[in-house]
């Protein structure tokens, strides 16, 4: 009987850990959300299109530069794909525009999204698990880190190469980090919080408990919203109150 009873306490703590909801794992954007980056995708990519021919101020650069802002948070090789369509000019304006971005990261043109790096600090200290991602390469990646003095933050930063090569709005970074940690039993258990429709649409796919949108980036509230926003928030320094209410 002790044996029976010992049992079924413990079938039930394990139904109780694999149902629960509450947050455990956080996935969260970088530029926009995080980051705080005063339009320089827009200047680099700007440069960038610039060597492949598209000069800046004619009626072909604006309607591209339209693309580049409706698709903020997607993998930038896919954006020069959609609007070069040859692979080698993709390429090539990719490669630019890491490197005129990361110029710009080196200038001291980035900042911390005000609180951000204490959000996370108390994300930490609450037992839940922080990654960060990005839609950059991770050569970008790495040089916001280093200039953030971010690189000891978090255990695991994301970028689409680290997920076999999709960025958002695929949700392969979500899952790898849902994998790569084994922080929790199920994606209902991860919030995702991003400032663009494709971060949103990311964490949606992924079926993240929590998709948070943030208005210190690209996108807004109703962009943030259609594209399946759980919640949108003035800034991530909303989060941890969010998530403290989620699953109690």
């Amino acid at each position: 009987m002790v044996r029976e009873l010992t049992t079924h306490r413990k079938s039930a703590a394990h139904r109780k850990s694999t149902t629960d909801n509450s947050i455990g794992l956080v996935v969260l954007d970088m530029a926009g959300t995080t980051v705080a980056d005063g339009g320089l995708v827009e200047q680099a990519f700007s440069a960038a299109a610039r060597q492949l021919g598209v000069e800046p101020g004619s009626a072909d650069h604006a309607e591209k530069l339209d693309y580049v802002r409706a698709t903020m948070g997607e993998s930038k090789i896919s954006v020069f794909r959609h609007l070069f369509g040859d692979e080698a000019l993709a390429q090539q304006g990719n490669v630019a525009f890491e490197k005129a971005y990361g110029e710009l990261v080196d200038g001291g043109r980035i900042a911390p999204v005000p609180g951000a790096r204490e959000v996370i600090e108390e994300l930490k200290s609450d037992g839940l698990r922080v990654v960060l991602s990005t839609g950059f390469a991770r050569i970008t990646q790495d040089a916001i880190l280093d200039a953030l003095g971010w690189r000891d933050l978090v255990e695991l930063t994301l970028c689409p190469a680290d997920a076999g090569g999709r960025g958002r709005p695929y949700p392969d970074m979500v899952l790898s980090a849902f994998l790569r940690t084994g922080a929790v039993d199920g994606v209902k258990q991860v919030a995702v919080v991003g400032d663009t429709a494709y971060d949103m649409k990311s964490g949606v796919r992924a079926g993240a408990g929590v998709v948070a949108g943030v208005l210190t980036g690209a996108h807004d509230a109703v962009a943030l919203r259609g594209a399946g926003a759980t919640h949108v928030l003035g800034s991530v320094v909303e989060l941890p109150l969010i998530l403290k209410g989620v699953g109690a």
